[in-house]
């Protein structure tokens, strides 16, 4: 099946129809234009330069490449979901929990596809190991950056039942248990919602591509389906490790909650 080669211009005519939406937003002054317009130039630009970046690496095929790409990503991710907190842990802790969380997470899951599932020789083979590992640390960001959030926020609003239940003699992490379980079920709830939907409300978006660049159909629903299990397993295990991590933070050595270690929003 023959690839149908899309131009410039022809993108051009996206970009426009996004200005025009961006115009309407203006005018009926929700407030979402400027963000629109930003948007959109950071997609262009970025996924332009990354094109630019995988074709070097491809033609490379090292690991050490591959590695450094990786770790870049990664450390991006981990200021996103730092970024995406409302009351974030303080100091390095803010950055770090949610960082070391998808790198064990999306890390080792990208590892398991590539060495034990999908087999590439070499392992490490860029085609296959950059768009894994992209899209595990794309979604296992949200999750991560929803459990956290989530934590550090009930943590805040519950501080008063927090404090009763460890009076009462509970243990540090039974007293935050009740958050720590919704915060869990608030990173996983997006992922779950997306193996529900996929295939009956909406084609997921490798799928998508993959079709449309010719491959076959039973191919692409075999890879998407083993893009989402790993999907799901890479967000369960990142929030929970978040989640773990950001409540020992939340209590010292005397099992007492300190809400210190919190940053408080400029608003609050």
């Amino acid at each position: 099946m023959q690839v149908i080669e899309l131009s410039w211009w022809q993108l051009s005519l996206a970009v426009v129809l996004l200005l025009l939406l961006a115009l309407i937003t203006h005018l009926n002054r929700l407030g979402l234009a400027r963000s629109l317009v930003i948007g959109g130039l950071r997609t262009i630009l970025q996924l332009s330069l990354i094109g630019l970046v995988l074709e070097t690496l491809f033609a490379a095929n090292s690991l050490l490449w591959v590695s450094l790409l990786g770790l870049a990503m990664l450390l991006l991710a981990g200021r996103e979901v730092m970024a995406r907190q409302k009351r974030r842990l303080t100091g390095f802790w803010a950055y770090g929990v949610g960082t070391l969380s998808m790198f064990v997470s999306s890390f080792s899951v990208t590892l398991l596809a590539l060495i034990v599932i999908i087999g590439p020789d070499p392992w490490y083979t860029p085609q296959y190991a950059i768009p894994l590992l992209g899209m595990l640390l794309g979604n296992t960001m949200t999750g991560v950056a929803i459990s956290l959030d989530r934590l550090t926020e009930l943590a805040w609003q519950q501080r008063q039942a927090i404090e009763c239940r460890l009076l009462l003699g509970q243990t540090g992490q039974e007293a935050l248990g009740p958050i720590r379980r919704e915060a869990l079920r608030a990173g996983m709830i997006p992922s779950i919602n997306a193996m529900a939907a996929a295939g009956i409300i909406s084609l997921p978006g490798m799928m998508t591509g993959q079709i449309l660049a010719g491959t076959a159909p039973a191919l692409a629903v075999k890879y998407q389906i083993l893009i989402m299990l790993l999907l799901v397993l890479g967000t369960g295990l990142g929030s929970f490790l978040a989640v773990v991590g950001g409540s020992r933070r939340l209590l010292d050595q005397r099992e007492r909650l300190r809400l210190d270690r919190l940053r408080q929003p400029e608003n609050s």
